[in-house]
Parts: structure tokens; C-alpha cells; sequence
């Protein structure tokens, strides 16, 4: 009964990774084109493209993998269901995740880790911690791989709506369902830190006081001191850069 649980599960994880052929039940010989931008995989903690094991590779990799991964994803087929990602794509994001998170999950502490590397200028810690906790939607302290295309799905191929709310939550520390000047305040420390002091043009220390004053002069419109997300999807939506820079991700993938 063990061994047949232990074939199922690894079939499983091949399906998920494009490494096991359904039709046939043997190792794909063929690599997973990568479909992803390499610019934009620099920016996605646990998403960098591999190359696919060859079939030599397999016997080894196949007790590594069962001795190591305690989380394992749903099937191909329900993901693709709840998110719009095709399954080639899912096996793609899959594999870079799995070769950065073999585990199956990412905990705080690494996600800073792997982040830090792409900002190496400057301190990206703040940053990534509260990108952690927009992606950690379930608050058990990691960020699944499920966690983690459902976010990204959100982002890359959601409406205007369902990106607009993804951004407001992450700007929204505490949850309260409105973003305050100094919730703002802390984003904006953290995006300068991320991007170091040795920038062109210089910045100045007062700049991130300033973009918040300028964020709440265009979206606060009742003047209350804070933000709430009708006014905050309202502002974007009549903003002409910002839906434009949410144009950029349409095909990343």
C-alpha cells in the first residue's frame, strides 16, 4: 500500500513539472520551452527557470524529491481550473519554485533571502516581508506554491479590478480595509530602501514623506486621512500611467 501511494505521489509532482508523460506513464525527453520573460522572473521570489532533468537523471532525483518535499501542490488540473495559467505554464512556474523551494514552501526568511539577491544595491527586507504577507493569504507563515500562482495569477492576468484590490491589500498593513498616511509612510521607506541610496538622480530623505502627501492629494477624495479601496480603484482607474504600467504584465507569460 505505501509503494503504491509513493508511485501516486510522485506521478503526481511529475505531472505537475512536465518531467512524466500521462499518455505513456514514462519521463518526458523533452525540456519545457520556457515561456517566461527572464526580466520578469528576476522579480518573482522562487521563479527561476531550470532546465528540465534528463531521463538519467530521474532515479536519482526521484528519491531526492520524496525525501524532501513536505507540501505538495494540488493537481495540474484543479490549479488550472482556479487560476488562468495554462498547464504548460504551470509546469514551467512549478519547476523554477521547486528548484528554489524544494520543500514545497517558502518561509519569511528565505523569500527575504531570495529576494535580496535581485537588489543587491540596496535593503529590499521590508519590502519583501510585506510582499510575503500579500501572498501568504492564509497566514500560516509560508507561501505554498498554490499561494503563489494564485497571486500571480491576480496580478498577470487578472481584471483591472482584481489587480487594483491585490495592490490596495498589499498596501494595507493592518487589514482594516482602508489605507492610512502611515501605512503609506512604511511602503515607500521600504521601496527606497530596496532601491539604495546611491541612485541617479540622488534622492532625497523627505522623498517618500512627499510621494505620500501626492498619493493622498489624488486619493483621498473626501479628505477623511484615509484611503479606502473605492477610492483607491476609482483614482487608479482615471490615473493614465498606472493603467498603463499594469498593461506591462499582460504578456509576461
Amino acid at each position: 500500500m505505501k509503494a503504491k501511494n509513493r508511485d501516486q505521489s510522485l506521478s503526481d509532482s511529475r505531472e505537475l513539472d512536465g518531467s512524466y508523460d500521462q499518455l505513456t506513464g514514462n519521463p518526458s525527453t523533452s525540456q519545457s520551452k520556457k515561456t517566461i520573460k527572464q526580466r520578469f522572473l528576476k522579480l518573482l521570489p522562487c521563479c527561476q527557470p531550470s532546465a528540465a532533468p534528463s531521463v538519467s537523471q530521474n532515479s536519482v532525483e526521484d528519491d531526492f524529491e520524496l525525501s524532501t518535499v513536505c507540501h505538495r501542490p494540488e493537481s495540474m488540473d484543479k490549479l488550472q481550473e482556479q487560476t488562468k495559467f495554462t498547464k504548460k505554464e504551470l509546469q514551467v512556474l512549478y519547476r523554477g519554485f521547486k528548484n528554489e523551494c524544494p520543500s514545497g514552501v517558502v518561509n519569511e526568511e528565505n523569500f527575504k533571502t531570495i529576494y535580496s539577491q535581485f537588489f543587491p544595491q540596496g535593503d529590499s527586507s521590508m519590502y519583501a516581508h510585506f510582499l510575503f504577507e500579500a501572498f501568504d493569504t492564509d497566514k500560516n507563515g509560508s507561501v505554498s506554491f498554490e499561494d503563489f500562482v494564485f497571486g500571480l495569477s491576480i496580478i498577470l492576468r487578472g481584471t483591472v479590478n482584481d489587480r487594483l484590490n491585490w495592490a490596495f491589500n498589499l498596501y494595507d498593513l493592518n487589514k482594516d480595509g482602508c489605507i492610512t498616511k502611515e501605512e503609506m509612510l512604511d511602503i515607500m521607506k521600504s521601496i527606497y530602501d530596496m532601491m539604495g541610496k546611491y541612485t541617479y538622480p540622488t534622492m532625497q530623505d523627505d522623498a517618500p514623506r512627499e510621494h505620500v502627501e501626492s498619493f493622498f492629494q489624488k486619493m483621498d477624495r473626501n479628505k477623511d486621512g484615509v484611503v479606502t479601496i473605492d477610492e483607491f480603484i476609482e483614482s487608479c482607474k482615471k490615473d493614465e500611467n498606472i493603467m498603463q504600467s499594469m498593461q506591462l504584465f499582460d504578456n509576461v507569460i
